[in-house]
This record gives structure tokens, C-alpha cells and sequence, in this order.
């Protein structure tokens, strides 16, 4: 049940030179652990993975165990450009006590379907950890067929995809689509928050949850609600959220919640360059979103 329910991905802050503020990030993934997300996702997209070198990201790995302390899994980002860094970093990320990896076909050169299988294949057998296929084209540049994904179901320790998920009612078409095509017991999960709780209500079992990194009491009470297939009380949560996610689609989730986080006290930290932080104006339409879910 690794890749099930509601999986918060946090920043991870680090300074200019991009080494990580070990004591900011502790907070930010014990407050994921206190409010009881499913599990963590560290090192993704969000988590500024392929800003990181390894040994700051083993650090990172180190102190979101030692948070954790096993009462919640704990899901890393291994994606890197070479196969043989991936597989170190998928190495790394098991001695450091990681429950399961999420990769992603990072390219400088466009892939092909053959070349991401391998490199699939490879890292999968790297370590003795599941994982997570992380379908992100908006970022890697590569989409996955459903032909490529039903290979790589058959690798074993590869069980589960994160797929970006579609506005209603297109999703329950992709949902099916996906269904039909993978193994029975395949986690089919979904990311782009302002979608997610659609695509569960159509069958999804997993978010994988920019949002939930940072306010992880409001994403749950979503989550649970689009879990038990309440889609009037979907609609009344999403409603809270909108100007947030008006704002995630504008000027991006990850520059939204570095905006979010400083504002809330939990760090002090840039997103790394040449991303800049939002000028102040922004930051304020970023905290006036966020007070809107007070009321969830």
C-alpha cells in the first residue's frame, strides 16, 4: 500500500550554493508526519532534485528518515540524467532508509520509448525498493504510451505511476484507458493538484500532492473526501482551494509554495537560480490564498 492515499512532497530549502538547511527541512516533513499523510514524497519535482548534488541529497534523505522514524513511508526522487547516477542515487536513497523510489526519464536529448525502458529496467534493479513511474512531460519533455507503460509493468519492483491528471470528466476516460491497459493491483495515481481529487473520485488511489507538502490538514480533508467518493464535499473543499490553484496555474506550483512557505515562517529559503522569488505583490496573493483555506 506504499503508493496509496495522499503523498505530500515538500520543498527541500537549501542555501544559494545548494546545500541543504537540514533543520528547515526536519520541520517541514515532522509536520507532514504529525498531521498523518500516507506518505512522504521527498526529492521530487517540488523537493528540487535535479538542483541538488548527491551528497546533499543523501543528507536530505538522512534527516526525513530520522523525522519519520518509520511511522510513515517515505517515497524519494532518484531521477538523473545518467542511468548509472540514477542507479546511485536509488542506492543511496535504500542504505539511507528510503521505502520506495520515484523516477523520472530526466533528458537533456529527447528520449525514445526503447531507451527509457532500459533505463527504467536498470535503476529498478538497482535496489530492492518499488517504484514509482513518474509520468511528468510538462518538465521532462517525454510522455509515456500506454504500450511503453505496459512494459515496464512487467518489470519486477516497478508498481506504480504517477500520472498528471486531466480536468473532469477526461480523466475517468484516461483513468479507464490506464486501467485496461496495466495489471490488476497497479497503483494508478495522479499529480497536478487542481485535478487530483477529480481523478481519485474516478479511481485514482493515489495524489501525489504538491500542496499537501505545505498544508497537509487541508489536502487530507480533500483527499478523504474524494476517497470516500463524496463528490458534493469535493466541491465545496476544491472551492477553498481555486484561488490557490488559480495561482499554482499562473505563476507555477513550485514558485508558489517557496512563496508559501516563507510566508508561513517554516523557511527562509530562494528557490534555487535562476528561479527568482516572487516579487511581493505576488507573495501577497500567495498569503491571501492560503488564509482562503481557513475555512475548510
Amino acid at each position: 500500500m506504499l503508493f496509496h492515499g495522499l503523498s505530500a512532497f515538500p520543498i527541500t530549502p537549501a542555501d544559494e550554493r545548494g546545500r541543504v538547511n537540514i533543520g528547515e527541512l526536519a520541520g517541514l516533513v515532522e509536520r507532514l508526519g504529525t498531521a498523518g499523510v500516507d506518505s512522504v514524497g521527498l526529492l521530487g519535482s517540488t523537493g528540487s532534485y535535479m538542483y541538488l548534488s548527491r551528497a546533499e541529497r543523501r543528507r536530505a534523505i538522512e534527516a526525513a528518515v530520522d523525522c519519520l522514524r518509520g511511522e510513515t513511508p517515505l517515497i524519494v526522487g532518484v531521477g538523473a540524467l545518467r542511468t548509472d547516477d540514477a542507479r546511485t542515487f536509488a542506492h543511496d536513497a535504500q542504505a539511507a532508509g528510503a521505502d520506495g523510489l520515484l523516477l523520472a526519464p530526466v533528458s537533456y536529448t529527447p528520449l525514445t520509448d526503447e531507451e527509457v525502458f532500459q533505463h527504467f529496467a536498470a535503476v529498478a534493479a538497482a535496489t530492492d525498493l518499488p517504484l514509482c513511474i513518474y509520468n511528468n512531460p510538462g518538465t521532462t519533455h517525454f510522455s509515456f504510451s500506454n504500450a511503453l507503460l505496459r512494459r515496464l509493468a512487467d518489470i519486477a519492483r516497478i508498481v506504480a505511476v504517477k500520472y498528471p491528471a486531466l480536468p473532469s470528466p477526461d480523466v475517468k476516460t484516461l483513468h479507464g484507458e490506464l486501467q485496461s491497459t496495466l495489471p490488476e493491483g497497479f497503483a494508478i495515481g495522479y499529480s497536478g493538484d487542481w485535478n487530483a481529487a477529480g481523478a481519485v473520485l474516478a479511481g485514482g488511489v493515489t495524489w501525489y500532492s504538491v500542496v499537501a507538502g505545505l498544508l497537509p490538514e487541508p489536502a487530507l480533508k480533500l483527499m478523504r473526501a474524494a476517497q470516500a467518493g463524496d463528490a458534493a464535499e469535493v466541491q465545496r473543499i476544491n472551492g477553498h482551494f481555486e484561488p490557490l490553484w488559480a495561482l499554482f496555474r499562473e505563476l507555477s506550483s513550485y514558485r508558489v509554495v517557496y512563496a508559501a512557505a516563507n510566508g508561513m515562517g517554516l523557511c527562509r529559503a530562494d528557490p534555487p537560480r535562476p528561479m527568482l522569488p516572487l516579487p511581493a505583490g505576488d507573495q501577497q496573493r500567495v498569503m491571501q490564498a492560503i488564509a482562503a483555506l481557513d475555512q475548510v
